[in-house]
């Protein structure tokens, strides 16, 4: 092995750290364990006839094209069936304003690489998914984050950041922000909120990134207005994924921006991996083309709703009652408030021991704060394993508290 290994290495891998959820889940692989760990989508929820079907047809119909490399920008077809999707949310977009990256943790890394450099402010929920401060942090970004209240991203925090920040001539380079059934929270962010949020963007010429992996997955309430429509502007990136509402094995994710903003994420995926699989595309392309694609959604989003139902019951019987957690609307996860003072990173030796797992939500939290919280995934479990878990978590919950 070559010496002093660690002198030869850059600044970025020194400054990146390893996936908390992807290691908690090397614990979580026993049989007997419950994991509500995970972003796991249903397996119930794969297409797999439908996909054999169209396999066939894509290596049949186009199978050299299909085989062969592709355009950095992404299928032609894929893009245009996106496009058609977000047209009846009220995008105005063509194809030149999106771009398909290799899911969306591939358009985290994107975004960090064309926009931070080390010492860049980047201003994120207090909670926020760790995949984007994961990709932000390993480019050096200074994160500051900004507390929720029932209602997600408090405008007036913000606007208070944005201010000081100006005051000292500094600005930062964007807002991250998931405005639909947050990562980790659960909470929906309102019209009025995102407006308010839209207002202070363009009043400071700010750039707004609305991570949007599974707006469709809703359940329940009104569907609110994408960051990007109220916009208007060309200052907000909206990205998106078929992760959670399609199948994550594919790995397709995309980026809708201005287009000067979309070429530049283009430059930037030709040196990371020349193009997404054309393979996977052309399928993707075909099931939406097809009516798959919403046909399937229905049926996952009555599947979740059922799932986040029964996982509400379970909490209202078994939880202690100084325990809270957010109910959602739509998508995969719930954040869960233990007792001020419990650590949750106790709590998750105690739960294992217990077989169920989740995932403490510190590591949500750009400042380290966050320690009495938890998120948990509704989506993956079985019906009787959501009972189960939620009892076993409870427990160790209960024994917990004792011991404070």
């Amino acid at each position: 092995m070559i010496k002093n290994l660690e002198s030869m290495l850059s600044t970025n891998i020194l400054g990146m750290k390893r996936s908390a959820i992807r290691e908690l889940l090397k614990l979580t692989q026993r049989p007997e364990i419950i994991s509500f760990a995970g972003g796991l989508p249903s397996p119930d929820t794969f297409p797999i006839e439908q996909l054999k079907e169209i396999c066939l047809e894509v290596l049949n119909e186009d199978g050299a094209s299909a085989l062969q490399y592709g355009a950095t920008e992404g299928d032609p077809a894929l893009r245009e069936e996106l496009v058609k999707l977000y047209k009846k949310q009220n995008f105005d977009i063509d194809i030149g304003n999106l771009v398909i990256t290799t899911a969306s943790q591939q358009g985290l890394d994107l975004l960090a690489k064309v926009f931070i450099d080390r010492g860049d402010i980047v201003i994120c929920g207090l909670p926020s998914y760790l995949g984007g401060l994961s990709a932000f942090s390993s480019y050096g970004a200074e994160m500051i984050g900004i507390k929720f209240d029932e209602h997600g991203m408090r405008s007036d925090l913000l606007r208070k950041v944005v201010e000081d920040l100006d005051a000292k001539n500094k600005k930062p380079k964007f807002v991250y922000i998931i405005p639909d059934f947050q990562n980790p929270a659960g909470v929906t962010m309102p019209d009025f909120r995102r407006q308010e949020i839209i207002d202070i963007a363009h009043e400071y010429n700010l750039l707004i990134v609305e991570d949007s992996p599974y707006k469709e997955l809703r359940f329940e309430g009104e569907h609110q207005t994408s960051l990007y429509v109220l916009d208007g502007n060309g200052q907000v990136i909206t990205m998106g994924t078929f992760s959670k509402i399609f199948v994550p094995g594919f790995r397709i994710g995309w980026i809708i921006a201005h287009k000067d903003i979309v070429d530049k994420f283009v430059v930037g995926k030709q040196a990371t991996d020349l193009c997404t699989s054309p393979f996977v595309q052309k399928i993707s392309a075909r099931f939406l083309a097809k009516g798959y694609f919403e046909e399937n959604l229905i049926k996952t989003t009555a599947m979740y709703k059922e799932k986040k139902a029964l996982m509400m019951k379970c909490f209202d019987e078994e939880m202690p009652k100084e325990v809270t957690w957010t109910k959602p609307e739509g998508g995969l996860f719930l954040f869960m408030y233990l007792p001020e003072g419990m650590d949750a990173a106790k709590l998750f030796q105690r739960a294992i021991k217990n077989n169920v797992a989740f995932v403490t939500g510190d590591v949500f939290h750009c400042d380290g704060s966050g320690k009495n919280t938890l998120r948990i995934n509704f989506s993956y479990s079985s019906k009787p394993q959501i009972c189960e878990g939620v009892k076993r978590l409870a427990k160790a919950i209960r024994e917990e508290m004792e011991e404070m």
